[in-house]
């Protein structure tokens, strides 16, 4: 990852959409050529020189005090997850040492934990948004992406590059546009992560709409949740969903799906087990 390239482009987008009005600044009705703030306003809001400013956009933001990062988050309006971001940018500008690596291997404790949880949809996934090890109804669950020629069990290449992702994903557009805007925060969490950086070379390539969301440079952190898939044999199921980060790995994250017990879902995730552990009795072929 570029680094200065990363911080120039997510300062210029933020300052892009930001307007006068919003920012509290009288225009007079003058015609502006800039869309969004100019450099000099976003350095009056922020309280730092002009110069200094443009420095920062340009990506020579090493040595910048966090006061001073704090004044360009209050100035660019950023929320909780741009404000981390761009601290996440300035953290590697300044220190330039390697990261951790991803995670891509569970241990046989995690399998177990999962295999405990017996009622309810559970997997372990990676900062590639790789679907690592699943328990038996994630696995039936999420057999569509599991089962994908294109997407590698992984969850990015089945919502950009897997058609059939359309009509799995009930809100598939926000599904989109969280997916690219989570690896854009892994991206900055893991700047010399050479897989995590392929994938989002391959999807930049493969995928338009991806390329038109990577552009936009929006950040997001997937929290608690709800989702809605439309499985092709039981049809629609609608969880709320948790992530737990492990302590001691690299970014290993377990996602457990819920709903209530007496709900539509609950009664056809039933359904779905069933049909999981009928054909797991059924003989293989020869």
């Amino acid at each position: 990852m570029d680094a200065k390239r990363e911080i120039s482009e997510f300062l210029r987008t933020r300052r892009a959409r930001l307007t006068p009005e919003q920012a509290g600044i009288q225009t007079y009705g003058l015609n502006r050529k800039v869309q969004g703030l100019r450099r000099e306003e976003v350095a009056l809001l922020a309280g730092v020189s002009v110069d200094y400013y443009t420095r920062i956009e340009r990506g020579n933001i090493a040595g910048a005090s966090p006061s001073v990062l704090d004044a360009l988050a209050r100035a660019l309006q950023l929320n909780e997850v741009e404000r981390d971001h761009l601290n996440q940018l300035a953290a590697v500008a300044e220190t330039r040492k390697p990261s951790r690596p991803v995670a891509h291997l569970v241990r046989p404790q995690h399998q177990q934990m999962l295999d405990a949880i017996v009622n309810t949809p559970a997997y372990i996934g990676n900062a590639r948004m790789d679907v690592l090890a699943t328990n038996a109804l994630c696995a039936a669950l999420y057999e569509p992406i599991l089962s994908s020629p294109v997407a590698g069990r992984n969850l990015a290449r089945f919502v950009f590059l897997d058609p059939s992702s359309v009509s799995y994903w009930q809100n598939w557009t926000k599904i989109a546009e969280d997916s690219a805007a989570t690896l854009r925060v892994l991206a900055g969490k893991f700047p010399n992560e050479p897989q995590l950086h392929q994938l989002i070379g391959e999807l930049v390539a493969k995928s338009e709409y991806f390329s038109a969301l990577w552009q936009k440079q929006n950040v997001y952190r997937h929290g608690p949740g709800e989702k809605t898939m439309i499985h092709p044999e039981v049809g629609e199921l609608t969880f709320g969903y948790e992530g737990l980060v492990f302590a001691n790995d690299d970014y290993l994250k377990m996602v457990i799906y819920t709903c209530e017990p007496t709900s539509p879902t609950a009664e056809k995730l039933r359904l779905l087990a069933s049909l999981a552990a009928t054909r797991l009795q059924e003989p293989s072929e020869l």
